[in-house]
């Protein structure tokens, strides 16, 4: 308990310095706008170019390790939207953040430390592996959904083409032949932005939280928060143990990868679209506090507790 605890206090102390600034008045409401908009533009895409360009991905992909953990985000994903849809009326770019808050994982402070934590050097592949991949499908996909509906295909391709998170996925993936040539002082430039992406995503959603607290009532993000929590690593470890017999790393690596709490990105997202943010940043801040009790079950139930 005392050490998913200080896994997860990272996140709690940034979020509270947001909160507790804007509650003192020491920063304005507009300055989470600015930051939210910095890593959204700048740091995310930089991270992103980082990862795809640099990870190591080998030539035979573990399809079903593919499979188990997509299949889970992808049906917690659309569970998300009809409930918010049909039970709390929620529309247009607001249902994509709730799917994507349902299905998108806090990796960076949570899952990235508990993982290897719990598996040492034989999770840190599979756990390589989705970190690699992880944050360009949901950010793809979720700008996708977003951007698509009742859109041309000419329109919808100027915008995905423009569009900050495609770019670094692009640019990431195109420059992979001739990494080993890119200067060191622009890697270094590139850290720096990418470095500044968490940090500054989690004090801008203190501040939002200050501006809306609850403002959505506490049933969607505690819906959303019992997907991600429980219903995404549940249908991972069925599918990894039951379906395609993994090995035993790389099912727990997939389980608790999916088990992390809703991840910064939702909110991010949500505030590029000025609409869904209060069920984002009350959802993130929900499923990481209760993600205290339910990774030590993951990890009770795992058997490397």
């Amino acid at each position: 308990m005392l050490s998913s605890f200080l896994i997860v206090l990272p996140v709690f102390g940034l979020i509270a310095i947001g909160y507790g600034a804007r509650w003192l008045k020491l920063l304005r409401e507009t300055t989470g706008e600015g930051l939210s908009d910095f890593v959204f533009v700048l740091a995310i895409p930089c991270l992103l170019f980082k990862t795809l360009a640099t990870a190591t991905i080998p030539p035979d992909q573990p399809w079903g390790y593919w499979v188990s953990y997509f299949t889970g985000l992808a049906i917690v994903w659309v569970i998300a939207q009809l409930v918010a849809q049909h039970l709390f009326a929620r529309k247009g770019p607001e249902l994509v953040v709730s799917g994507f808050a349902a299905a998108q994982s806090n990796t960076v402070f949570v899952g990235i430390p508990m993982i290897l934590k719990a598996y040492g050097e034989a999770g840190a592949v599979p756990l390589s592996l989705l970190l690699a991949v992880h944050l360009p499908v949901t950010m793809t996909a979720a700008t996708l959904l977003a951007e698509g509906k009742g859109t041309s295909p000419l329109l919808l391709l100027r915008r995905l083409f423009t569009h900050p998170i495609v770019v670094g996925i692009l640019l990431g993936s195109a420059v992979r032949p001739i990494v080993g040539l890119i200067p060191a002082p622009l890697w270094s430039i590139v850290d720096l932005i990418a470095g500044a992406a968490v940090p500054c995503a989690l004090v801008s959603l203190g501040i939002a939280l200050r501006r809306y607290g609850l403002a959505s009532g506490i049933g969607l993000p505690a819906i959303l928060s019992f997907l991600k929590l429980i219903v995404h690593p549940l249908i991972v470890f069925l599918l990894a143990t039951k379906v395609f017999a993994m090995p035993i790393a790389w099912a727990g690596v997939a389980v608790l990868f999916a088990a992390c709490p809703c991840g910064i990105n939702a909110y991010l997202f949500a505030e590029r679209y000025k609409q869904g943010v209060a069920d984002a940043s009350s959802a993130i801040a929900l499923s990481t506090g209760l993600s205290l009790f339910t990774t030590v079950g993951w990890l009770t139930f795992l058997g490397v507790g």
